[in-house]
């Protein structure tokens, strides 16, 4: 069997008062210094960047999703590459995701984003406006469409942890069911008990395939916790989770705080799961990158947390600086021959100006998605970076007070 002492997760200095740490995640590809950023690269790649720019940009893992790369190349090609940091020339830490999110939010309509506020309409058969269904759950996994081809296909936790290992990433995650905010408080209570259901299924499937693999380095499994925004749920869904073995003794690594929740309850809700969680496992937050929300997540106890947004707005002129976001696609960037951010340390900043990205986009050229990019997923990991320092400094409160200050202020130009 691979070695489970190949990853490890050592904490850190503490925010005095709170859950928030910071610590070490060490897998077979190299350590993670936490509280980290996980760029996403999807398809294993982040969009319009190289793998290589992703290193200089200070990234220490990128997370790649099980769903896609299911669905192309096939996880078999991966395997066969020698697993997808190899496949993807990436030397660092990787992460994949089960697949669920994927296949119930594009099986609904929802595309990337779910609901985050809550609203007084209640359904258990959730569809976006416009939309067709293209996936259907029930007790022992899910029945969906691809959104390439239209073609059918089956996803189980046996099914996911086939595929992640295939895929060979040094943290994955359970299969689990994804609710929104729509779906009435029975439901819930219904999905996180299959949830549950799946997960011991996973561990079990994780235990027979690592002793089965032991050509492949040790896959860290980290359980989902779901549960939307009740408390009692994601409550018994963290000690419930973390009650769980396989034949051999085998628990989980590591715990992923998931699902649609209100934006105003992200503290409350991460708070809740830390409360029960075990202090020496790593919480990895699934979904934000927005400087209020990484504040909240890590002050209350996440040590990880990924995020496709500071690619995706920077594809569409969004541009991330101390002062909020702005759009740089705007008349009045014509004429700007200033950098993007001039305390900004990434390579766009130091070589193009404002003037010359707004014509890019104008030309519709591609470069203007690469620089942007790079700029964004440099702004995101630096600021994760510094709350990191903050936090071995002893002075997290005054520069989360700073920061967010001058963000809120929404004044950049």
């Amino acid at each position: 069997m691979a070695d489970p002492g190949a990853f490890s997760f050592t904490v850190g200095t503490r925010i005095p008062g709170r859950h928030g740490r910071t610590g070490v995640i060490s897998t077979p590809h190299g350590d993670i210094a936490t509280p980290a950023f996980i760029p996403v690269g999807t398809k294993a790649t982040v969009k319009a960047v190289l793998p290589e720019t992703m290193r200089e940009l200070g990234a220490q893992a990128l997370l790649a999703n099980a769903y896609h790369l299911y669905l192309q190349p096939g996880p078999d090609i991966v395997d066969e590459a020698g697993g997808l940091s190899k496949f993807m020339n990436w030397p660092g830490p990787t992460f994949t995701d089960s697949g669920g999110f994927q296949v119930m939010s594009l099986g609904v309509g929802f595309k990337k984003v779910l609901a985050m506020e809550a609203v007084d309409v209640r359904s258990d058969d959730v569809i976006a406006k416009g939309k067709e269904r293209l996936a259907t759950v029930d007790d022992d996994g899910v029945t969906f469409r691809s959104h390439l081809d239209g073609s059918k296909h089956r996803f189980t936790p046996e099914v996911s942890m086939g595929i992640q290992h295939q895929l060979g990433a040094d943290i994955m995650f359970a299969f689990d069911e994804l609710t929104t905010l729509l779906n009435t408080r029975a439901y819930q209570e219904k999905s996180l008990q299959r949830t549950h259901e799946w997960a011991q299924r996973c561990i079990d499937e994780h235990e027979r395939l690592t002793a089965a693999r032991t050509h492949r380095p040790y896959q860290a499994l980290f359980a989902v916790i779901q549960g939307a925004q009740y408390e009692d749920l994601r409550r018994k869904a963290c000690r419930e989770l973390e009650s769980l073995r396989g034949s051999a003794g085998t628990g989980f690594d590591g715990y992923g705080i998931g699902g649609a929740l209100e934006k105003h309850n992200l503290g409350a809700i991460v708070g809740w799961c830390c409360d029960e969680l075990p202090e020496d496992k790593p919480r990895h937050m699934l979904g934000i990158s927005e400087p209020e929300d990484i504040f909240v997540a890590v002050e209350n106890g996440a040590d990880t947390f990924d995020c496709v947004n500071p690619s995706r707005v920077a594809r569409n002129a969004a541009i991330y600086v101390a002062e909020g976001r702005f759009n740089i696609n705007t008349a009045r960037f014509r004429r700007d021959f200033t950098p993007i951010d001039e305390t900004c340390d990434c390579y766009t900043c130091a070589n193009y100006t404002r003037a010359y990205i707004h014509h890019l986009f104008k030309a519709k050229e591609m470069l203007a998605s690469t620089l942007c990019t790079i700029h964004n997923e440099r702004y995101t990991i630096r600021l994760v970076d510094r709350i990191r320092e903050s936090i071995e400094g002893g002075c997290f409160d005054e520069f989360k007070a700073e920061t967010l200050g001058r963000w809120k202020g929404r004044s950049p130009v």
